[in-house]
């Protein structure tokens, strides 16, 4: 395991009620701590991202990856490469593949996976209408093209479930939100929260994206607060968050949500990570 950088003490998470879901059934939050580190990615190593545990998507996938977007995923150094110690995502405005953006898709899908844990990460946002980062998860049993069609160990999205640590808007620079997708909750009708950073952005500094999550409970903080929790009572269908799901690294262009980039979105853009960590 890679030596710690920059290391932060655990966040002991704080119940405030100012934050609380309004969709909890108990008005109480269950917090844990969860200590011990068991994967970390430092980006320490400058070049490509670690082949051990990181791949590629590549490409539009179906229907420009289920929302209209608009960039080609590539894997070249321009788009997603790990330099002075940060993961770089960049997104650029630029011909390709005949698409006119180009941006970059890691996945730990086939090299890593966790089943509950605390996962987190420090990254710095980019911004301008179209942008739309994201640190999020999905369950280890999706069927994908490359697997066998109707394996009966696979299942399609969203029985899969997804958590969405951090998605964001970049014309919204002050605002994140977290959330998460089963059957009958999934797209527009997904459970979630978002969180409104107060006297400062998202795309001026580093900021830390994680969830504690367990059997009955996913816990959703940034930095030193908690913000929402869900938990089976709080979802319209069945709970699908109990077994292994994997992580994924991604800055999108346009698409149904977040609509296209406009005359004012500088190009490129760049999200970095200066880590990713999951402790049980």
């Amino acid at each position: 395991m890679i030596l710690i950088k920059n290391k932060i003490s655990l966040i002991t998470l704080i119940l405030v009620s100012s934050f609380l879901n309004s969709c909890s059934t108990d008005e109480k939050q269950t917090v844990v701590t969860k200590t011990q580190l068991v994967m970390s990615d430092e980006f320490n190593e400058d070049g490509a991202p670690n082949t051990s545990l990181w791949n590629y998507d590549i490409g539009t996938g179906s229907n420009g990856w289920g929302n209209n977007e608009l960039q080609y995923y590539t894997n070249r150094a321009s788009n997603i490469k790990v330099e002075n110690g940060m993961l770089h995502i960049t997104a650029r405005n630029e011909q390709y593949m005949g698409k006119a953006y180009t941006s970059a898709r890691i996945l730990t899908k086939g090299k890593y996976d966790t089943k509950y844990g605390r996962i987190e990460a420090r990254i710095k946002l980019p911004r301008g209408k179209g942008i739309w980062p994201a640190f999020w998860m999905l369950g280890s049993n999706i069927e994908t093209a490359i697997e066998i069609p109707d394996n009966p160990n696979t299942v399609a999205w969203p029985q899969c479930g997804e958590i969405d640590i951090m998605e964001y808007l970049g014309n919204k620079p002050t605002e994140f939100f977290g959330t998460v997708h089963g059957p009958g909750y999934s797209g527009g009708a997904s459970i979630g929260k978002t969180y409104t950073l107060p006297n400062s952005r998202f795309d001026t500094d580093f900021h830390v994206f994680g969830i504690e999550w367990d059997e009955n409970y996913i816990n959703f903080y940034v930095d030193d607060k908690l913000y929402n929790q869900i938990t089976p009572e709080d979802v319209p269908g069945e709970w699908v968050f109990n077994q292994p799901f994997y992580i994924i690294l991604n800055v999108a262009v346009g698409g149904n949500l977040p609509g296209s980039p406009d005359s004012q979105t500088p190009f490129p853009q760049t999200m970095l990570v200066d880590y990713i960590r999951v402790y049980q």
